[in-house]
Protein backbone atom coordinates (compact mmCIF):
# COMPACT_ATOMS: atom_id res chain seq x y z
CA UNK A 1 0.00 0.00 0.00
CA UNK A 2 1.48 3.35 -0.99
CA UNK A 3 1.75 6.40 1.24
CA UNK A 4 -1.06 8.32 -0.50
CA UNK A 5 -3.56 5.54 0.24
CA UNK A 6 -2.47 5.47 3.87
CA UNK A 7 -2.94 9.24 4.10
CA UNK A 8 -6.41 8.97 2.55
CA UNK A 9 -7.38 6.27 5.07
CA UNK A 10 -6.09 8.47 7.88
CA UNK A 11 -8.01 11.52 6.56
CA UNK A 12 -11.23 9.52 6.28
CA UNK A 13 -10.75 8.27 9.84
CA UNK A 14 -10.10 11.74 11.25
CA UNK A 15 -12.97 13.28 9.27
CA UNK A 16 -15.25 10.42 10.32
CA UNK A 17 -14.34 10.94 13.97
CA UNK A 18 -15.27 14.63 13.79
CA UNK A 19 -18.50 13.87 11.93
CA UNK A 20 -19.46 11.18 14.43
CA UNK A 21 -18.81 13.45 17.42
CA UNK A 22 -20.96 16.17 15.86
CA UNK A 23 -23.72 13.62 15.13
CA UNK A 24 -23.61 12.40 18.72
CA UNK A 25 -23.80 15.99 20.04
CA UNK A 26 -26.88 16.64 17.89
CA UNK A 27 -28.53 13.39 18.99
CA UNK A 28 -28.05 14.26 22.66
CA UNK A 29 -29.98 17.50 22.06
CA UNK A 30 -32.95 15.68 20.47
CA UNK A 31 -33.11 12.45 22.49
CA UNK A 32 -36.24 13.53 24.39
CA UNK A 33 -38.34 13.60 21.21
CA UNK A 34 -40.52 10.57 20.45
CA UNK A 35 -39.45 10.97 16.82
CA UNK A 36 -35.80 10.50 15.71
CA UNK A 37 -35.45 14.18 14.86
CA UNK A 38 -31.68 14.18 15.35
CA UNK A 39 -31.13 11.42 12.80
CA UNK A 40 -33.43 13.11 10.30
CA UNK A 41 -31.65 16.46 10.71
CA UNK A 42 -28.21 14.83 10.47
CA UNK A 43 -29.02 12.97 7.29
CA UNK A 44 -30.63 15.98 5.63
CA UNK A 45 -27.81 18.39 6.57
CA UNK A 46 -25.21 15.77 5.61
CA UNK A 47 -26.85 15.31 2.20
CA UNK A 48 -26.85 19.06 1.61
CA UNK A 49 -23.21 19.35 2.69
CA UNK A 50 -22.02 16.40 0.61
CA UNK A 51 -23.89 17.76 -2.41
CA UNK A 52 -22.24 21.15 -1.89
CA UNK A 53 -18.78 19.61 -1.54
CA UNK A 54 -19.31 17.51 -4.65
CA UNK A 55 -20.51 20.46 -6.72
CA UNK A 56 -17.68 22.68 -5.54
CA UNK A 57 -14.72 20.35 -5.20
CA UNK A 58 -15.21 18.53 -8.49
CA UNK A 59 -13.77 21.63 -10.18
CA UNK A 60 -11.27 22.69 -7.53
CA UNK A 61 -7.72 21.42 -7.44
CA UNK A 62 -7.84 20.23 -3.87
CA UNK A 63 -5.75 17.34 -2.66
CA UNK A 64 -7.59 13.98 -2.83
CA UNK A 65 -6.75 13.49 0.83
CA UNK A 66 -8.83 16.54 1.79
CA UNK A 67 -11.68 15.51 -0.51
CA UNK A 68 -11.81 12.04 1.05
CA UNK A 69 -11.55 13.42 4.58
CA UNK A 70 -14.38 15.90 4.07
CA UNK A 71 -16.69 13.77 1.93
CA UNK A 72 -16.34 10.14 2.89
CA UNK A 73 -14.93 10.95 6.31
CA UNK A 74 -16.79 13.89 7.84
CA UNK A 75 -20.06 13.56 5.91
CA UNK A 76 -19.98 9.77 6.19
CA UNK A 77 -19.46 9.97 9.94
CA UNK A 78 -22.07 12.69 10.39
CA UNK A 79 -24.83 10.88 8.50
CA UNK A 80 -26.16 7.48 9.47
CA UNK A 81 -27.99 5.01 7.29
CA UNK A 82 -27.95 2.27 9.92
CA UNK A 83 -29.79 4.38 12.50
CA UNK A 84 -32.30 5.42 9.84
CA UNK A 85 -32.97 1.74 9.09
CA UNK A 86 -33.20 0.80 12.78
CA UNK A 87 -35.59 3.69 13.51
CA UNK A 88 -37.73 2.78 10.49
CA UNK A 89 -38.07 -0.84 11.56
CA UNK A 90 -38.72 0.28 15.14
CA UNK A 91 -41.76 2.23 13.93
CA UNK A 92 -42.73 -0.54 11.54
CA UNK A 93 -42.45 -3.22 14.25
CA UNK A 94 -44.72 -1.28 16.61
CA UNK A 95 -47.35 -0.80 13.88
CA UNK A 96 -46.66 2.92 13.52
CA UNK A 97 -46.77 2.60 9.74
CA UNK A 98 -47.65 6.22 9.00
CA UNK A 99 -44.66 7.47 11.00
CA UNK A 100 -42.39 4.81 9.44
CA UNK A 101 -43.37 5.78 5.89
CA UNK A 102 -43.16 9.52 6.63
CA UNK A 103 -39.72 9.13 8.23
CA UNK A 104 -38.29 6.97 5.46
CA UNK A 105 -39.72 9.01 2.59
CA UNK A 106 -38.69 12.33 4.17
CA UNK A 107 -35.18 10.99 4.73
CA UNK A 108 -34.75 9.60 1.22
CA UNK A 109 -36.52 12.20 -0.91
CA UNK A 110 -35.47 15.09 1.30
CA UNK A 111 -31.88 13.85 1.26
CA UNK A 112 -31.76 13.52 -2.52
CA UNK A 113 -33.43 16.92 -2.96
CA UNK A 114 -31.03 18.64 -0.54
CA UNK A 115 -28.03 16.91 -2.14
CA UNK A 116 -29.19 18.34 -5.47
CA UNK A 117 -29.61 21.82 -3.97
CA UNK A 118 -26.19 21.49 -2.34
CA UNK A 119 -24.64 20.48 -5.65
CA UNK A 120 -26.12 23.55 -7.37
CA UNK A 121 -24.87 25.80 -4.55
CA UNK A 122 -21.43 24.19 -4.80
CA UNK A 123 -21.34 24.78 -8.55
CA UNK A 124 -22.28 28.43 -7.98
CA UNK A 125 -19.58 28.76 -5.33
CA UNK A 126 -17.04 27.33 -7.76
CA UNK A 127 -18.22 29.74 -10.47
CA UNK A 128 -17.76 32.73 -8.12
CA UNK A 129 -14.37 31.37 -7.09
CA UNK A 130 -13.25 31.05 -10.71
CA UNK A 131 -14.47 34.59 -11.50
CA UNK A 132 -12.56 36.05 -8.57
CA UNK A 133 -9.42 34.17 -9.67
CA UNK A 134 -9.70 35.64 -13.16
CA UNK A 135 -10.21 39.11 -11.70
CA UNK A 136 -7.02 38.71 -9.69
CA UNK A 137 -8.69 38.41 -6.30
CA UNK A 138 -7.40 34.91 -5.56
CA UNK A 139 -4.17 33.25 -6.60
Amino acid sequence: MNLKVVRIFFAVGIGGAFGTVLRYALNIQTVSFLFPLGTLIENLIGSLLLGFLTGWLVHVKLNDIWKAGLGGGFCGGFTTMSTLAADFFGFFGTSQLNIAIFYLSTSIFGGVFLAFIGYILGEKQNYRYQLSKKAGGIN
